[in-house]
């Protein structure tokens, strides 16, 4: 592989580590490989510290198709918890709380999930990237300061229901859709629709474009192979 000139690779992200730090740990090794102190490398596409599945990452001069891959339809596998919510939308936060689901069956699940389909309009989360006035939402939101995030417009291209377990009220949905789409705020608002309150408990990122999980490496079997070659 030639880093330098430019390579594109296809990770399944660990769960637990940003998509930052893969980043960090792929350049790192390839400049140690290739005994040099600078590389570009980028991704396309940040998935949260609790997510995993496709994350693209490119080096060299490769990295001026990131926008290209980004721009990109995605496909999501969401584990939605029903009847409980936390300020993150999924469990980097406790749960701060809790509703009656009692009225929840699978086909009112499958009902309000319809609503989403198409164009819609989504606040991202507050523990989120998105900048305001220069800084990170989610820097303003764990010092504990208010955070006003503008709707944005978005597509659902498909959204179905996988499975739904009555007992313990968890929802496995199939998410298409386009670039800048929350997946925890669509849960949120899910939730809302349910009047329920809901909050992801899972989430994997499965495909981009035409990349599927199936066509992705794990983090160490890359850092064993750069480390091992000749």
């Amino acid at each position: 592989m030639d880093f330098e000139a430019g390579e594109v690779l296809y990770f399944n992200k660990p769960f637990g580590q940003t998509s930052f730090f893969l980043v960090k740990k792929v350049r790192n090794a390839i400049c140690r490989k290739l005994d040099i102190k600078k590389l570009k490398v980028g991704h396309a596409g940040t998935l949260d510290p609790l997510a995993t599945g496709v994350l693209i990452v490119c080096t060299g001069k490769k990295t001026k198709c990131i926008d290209d891959f980004q721009f990109q339809t995605k496909e999501y596998i969401a584990t939605l918890q029903l009847g409980a919510t936390t300020p993150s939308f999924d469990l980097e936060k406790p749960i701060d709380a809790t509703y009656e689901t009692s009225h929840i069956t699978r086909e009112l699940v499958e009902q309000t999930l319809q609503k989403f389909i198409g164009r819609i309009e989504q606040v991202p989360p507050t523990f989120s990237a998105v900048k305001v006035d220069g800084k990170r939402a989610y820097e303003l939101a764990r010092k504990g300061e208010e955070v006003d995030l503008k709707p944005k417009i978005l597509v659902i291209d498909e959204i179905e229901l996988q499975e739904y377990d009555d007992d313990k009220k968890i929802a496995k949905i199939r998410v298409v859709c386009s670039k800048g789409t929350y997946i925890r705020a669509l849960a949120r608002d899910i939730g809302e629709a349910l009047n329920s309150g809901a909050h992801l408990i899972g989430l994997q990122r499965t495909r981009i474009g035409d990349i599927k999980l199936n066509d992705c490496i794990e983090l160490d079997d890359f850092l064993t192979s750069i480390d091992s070659e000749n």
